[in-house]
């Protein structure tokens, strides 16, 4: 009887007012957002310092892979070999493991007992942001601080190699013997998730999952959380450790993978190089502390440097090759640019996406042509992909060339392009990739990352100074 006297009810034009009295939300003014704390797990080394280091001097941390990097320990010998000799892509940019300073120790961030819900991209993830954390000199112990401080990170793939061995044990009828924390260890969000409860960090908690773009839109997620008051601080980044069987396995049946430098591992990765045949499946992580500008200055952070815009575009073209006229990249690029407030020829470095496919770094160099114009082939702009050195880390990659973009601003160096000996064709005159590294005065810095299913996101970081 209620909802038929309800369906019935005509308010009068007093009730009406009441029901359309709300005014529209306030609109806070939007705050600005700068880095203060970086950390990263790179197949260069585990650690900024180490992997800024190596990269500058012209390092590969590609290899040639052995059937141990698959992850194939629960099966036999002679599958594990069957699996390795049909790969036809055999290097990898490799995390180096030990104890040593520069390696990812293990023991420490894997293989407690605390740590059985931990799969590897999450120990990665768990590295980088301690490393951040310390950077920025925030552990905060206050309540009311650590439930101003959230956490972003997200990843493209997860755990496949988990996946893989808990299917072996359902084809093997051990099922029993699954672990009860198989669950915990594949789901991507748990890399936020074991940050967040290690710190006790109860403001925003976020994944973002889009393919190669994920670490960019983690750290563009995160700085709209604090211009939009959510929070005054975010711990924001990517991850990734697919380095297996299935992942590797996966992406050469794409035809995604180079192939033709197996026995030159150093120079498989080749971004804008007209020997490119494919990208080089990379793992690691990279995290960065955005915080509130004049939350950072009041407590005196160290500032490296400020994110001014962020643009997100989809290609809406294909699952797994962009435009070759880079449409996306376009607007991503002039969507970030626009928020920043700043022209196209005030940007002083690139650091490109390109992942050393034919297609990919076509695209980019054409939509990178197309935003900067005269700016671009007057060789003002510095370009440059770091993939040459760190292979293509996947879901972390758009995070770690995010970082290293504010490096290059904070020490005013560009990083070069590895393996750069013939560039494309598209590349003339002024407007040429980088080949060695550059002093320079590097005041704005732009960071490309796109993933498949046609998403991309830029981010442009400038110096405060």
């Amino acid at each position: 009887m209620r909802g038929r006297r309800w369906l019935g009810f005509v308010p009068t034009r007093f009730q009406l007012r009441r029901f359309s009295s709300f005014e529209a939300p306030p609109v806070p003014p939007l705050r600005r957002v700068v880095v203060t704390g970086v950390g990263m797990v790179t197949p260069l080394g585990c650690g900024v310092e180490t992997t800024w280091k190596r990269l500058i001097e012209g390092e590969c941390g590609v290899r040639a892979i052995c059937p141990d990097d698959l992850k194939m320990n629960g099966f036999e010998p002679e599958v594990k070999m069957y699996t390795f000799d049909q790969l036809t892509s055999k290097v990898a940019a490799i995390v180096p493991y030990g104890s040593s300073s520069g390696e990812f120790d293990e023991q420490l961030w894997l293989n407690s007992k605390e740590h059985r819900s931990i799969a590897r991209f999450i120990g990665y993830a768990l590295c980088a942001a301690d490393e951040a954390l310390k950077d920025a000199n925030w552990i905060p112990t206050e309540q009311d601080e650590k439930e101003q401080t959230g956490v972003s990170l997200g990843a493209g793939i997860g755990s496949i190699s988990d996946i893989l061995e808990a299917s072996r044990m359902i084809c093997e009828k051990n099922i029993r013997r699954l672990s009860p924390f198989f669950i915990p260890r594949i789901l991507i969000n748990m890399a936020s998730g074991h940050v967040s409860m290690k710190y006790g960090f109860q403001g925003p908690n976020h994944s973002s999952v889009t393919a190669c773009a994920t670490g960019a839109h983690s750290i563009g997620d995160a700085a709209r959380m604090i211009q939009f008051g959510d929070t005054n601080v975010m711990v924001a980044g990517g991850t990734e450790a697919s380095i297996d069987a299935l992942s590797i396995a996966g992406f050469c049946r794409l035809r995604a993978l180079s192939t033709k430098y197996n026995s030159k591992p150093h120079e498989a990765s080749r971004p804008f190089d007209c020997g490119r045949d494919g990208f080089v499946i990379g793992e690691g992580s990279g995290v960065m502390v955005l915080e509130e500008l004049e939350h950072a200055r009041k407590r005196g952070a160290k500032i490296y440097a400020e994110l001014r815009g962020y643009g997100t575009s989809g290609d809406a073209h294909h699952i797994t090759q962009p435009h070759i006229g880079g449409r996306g990249a376009v607007l991503a690029m002039t969507r970030a640019l626009k928020q920043s407030g700043l022209h196209p020829s005030q940007v002083d470095y690139i650091n490109a996406h390109a992942t050393s496919t034919p297609l990919g770094d076509a695209a980019e160099a054409n939509a990178i042509k197309c935003v900067f114009s005269d700016h671009a082939t007057s060789g003002a702009l510095s370009l440059s992909s770091t993939k040459g050195a760190t292979g293509h880390l996947l879901g972390a990659a758009g995070a770690v060339e995010a970082i290293f973009t504010v490096l290059a601003i904070h020490h005013g160096i560009a990083p070069l392009t590895l393996n750069l000996s013939e560039p494309d064709p598209i590349f003339n005159g002024g407007f040429m990739p980088l080949t060695a590294s550059k002093e320079m005065t590097i005041k704005s810095g732009l960071s490309n990352s796109f993933g498949f299913g046609g998403t991309n996101s830029c981010l442009l970081f400038t110096s405060t100074n």
